[in-house]
């Protein structure tokens, strides 16, 4: 499974709370969040590295997970958070960590001026920053979805983008705007450290697409049913390896075991793909029709598989379909059988949302901020995570290419309806959140 079908923990993730590091100075918060980080996270890479020699199991990434930071910096009087992304940022290149998250707010009711601040650093400290991600909670079944802030982070966004247009990796590809954010989630770029969390604990992110696409490939031609259930019993294997390697990673790092994310997160290597599982089900292309629908099945096996293998199981858990990030998917966006639209429409029953889109670079930000919007009330109505990591590509239009690099690989320029909806976005307000989210 290691070797052939690229089996793999995808990520090891501390997730420290950042709320003891609070102070009316800004430069004495910084050096309190560098402290902490430097201390608590001192041997995670190592650690890492020890489980994967003894146990011959692949930990191909060591992150780390902080506190929103907007619900820290707030206490200051700091009219900019950009260093406090670059103290996280130095702290991840000291420990050797490649991405740390949790430059962010939850503004899903209302943004506060510690919010508003956060929001409008992203472009900066994304820009002049390697290894911080950022994301933005604007909406939650609970409380509808927040038109201010949605309107508002389609301008970052284009904003973000010009700033990093010459740097390796575009600001862009490492900012998610979310519905319904988990706390727990170990993947980048929308990991953070929720409130409700610990002081600190071990996330463990699995995935394995290529095992998956090799269990499917024992019952072609068998019926859907009898798929199902192949596709379980191997997420159920993939689950233990993931639990025995939380267990002892929490353990030996002398922090509490925090969830086990099951997600089928595919990279731009031949073979661990989604798309070509969705493929192998029986379809010519990721995108015709009968994708949804086969991917609701793979997602809600993979899910069912998990929570029998371990009382852990919380992040996202399911299927990725990022366009940049699996060559199933690349392919698919060069063939034209899958578009924007049909990917939105995919996202109802997948894991996240639309993820790693390269947009053309023309494109306006009201149209940033509808196609925002339309993945947010998916989110909110259907009570399940949604979220963008979308990225203008300056000077480029459909159908030209864009390089990301390593694991965020590269991918064509998908094509944007042309039909504007800046009154709509101009609005503002608020969506009120949906009958069915009143259960008390």
């Amino acid at each position: 499974m290691f070797m052939r079908q690229k089996l793999d923990i995808r990520c090891i993730t501390m997730g420290i709370s950042l709320l003891d590091c609070a102070d009316s100075d800004a430069a004495a918060a910084c050096r309190k969040i560098y402290d902490k980080v430097m201390h608590r996270a001192e041997k995670l890479v190592q650690v890492g590295q020890e489980i994967e020699k003894e146990f011959g199991v692949p930990i191909i990434n060591k992150r780390i997970s902080v506190t929103p930071i907007a619900l820290v910096a707030g206490a200051s009087a700091a009219k900019s958070y950009v260093d406090y992304c670059r103290t996280l940022d130095r702290c991840a290149h000291e420990l050797g960590v490649n991405f740390l998250g949790g430059f962010s707010a939850l503004v899903q009711k209302g943004i506060t001026p510690a919010d508003d601040i956060l929001i409008h650093s992203i472009p900066e400290a994304l820009s002049t920053t390697e290894s911080v991600c950022a994301s933005v909670n604007v909406g939650t079944t609970k409380n509808g979805i927040n038109m201010n802030a949605v309107r508002l982070m389609g301008e970052i966004i284009k904003e973000t983008a010009e700033l990093s247009k010459d740097n390796p990796v575009n600001g862009c590809a490492k900012l998610v705007v979310f519905t319904n954010a988990p706390e727990d989630n170990p993947f980048m770029a929308g990991a953070f450290h929720g409130p409700g969390e610990g002081d600190c604990v071990i996330n463990v992110g699995v995935s394995g697409p290529g095992v998956i696409l090799a269990a499917a490939r024992e019952y072609r031609g068998r019926p859907i049913n009898e798929l199902a259930d192949g596709i379980k019993k191997m997420a159920f294997k993939i689950t233990r390896m993931g639990q025995l390697v939380g267990t002892e990673a929490a353990r030996r790092l002398g922090v509490d075991f925090g969830i086990l994310d099951l997600s089928l997160a595919p990279t731009p290597a031949v073979g661990d793909s989604v798309a070509r599982i969705l493929e192998e089900i029986g379809l010519e292309g990721a995108g015709a029709p009968g994708t949804t629908a086969a991917l609701a099945m793979l997602t809600d096996m993979v899910k069912k598989g998990g929570v029998m293998a371990s009382t852990n199981v919380g992040g996202l858990s399911g299927a990725f379909i990022p366009v940049s990030e699996d060559e199933g998917m690349i392919n698919a966006v060069k063939q034209h059988s899958i578009t924007l639209e049909k990917l939105e429409a995919m996202t109802c029953v997948c894991s996240v949302g639309l993820d790693m889109i390269a947009l053309p670079g023309d494109t306006p930000a009201t149209t940033i901020s509808g196609i925002m919007a339309d993945e947010m009330a998916i989110g909110m109505v259907n009570n399940k995570t949604t979220a963008v990591r979308l990225i203008p590509a300056p000077g480029k239009k459909a159908g030209d290419w864009v390089e990301f690099g390593g694991l965020l690989g590269g991918c064509p320029v998908i094509e944007v309806n042309s039909f504007g909806c800046a009154d709509f976005i101009k609005r503002g307000g608020r969506i009120p959140a949906p009958i069915h989210s009143f259960r008390n």
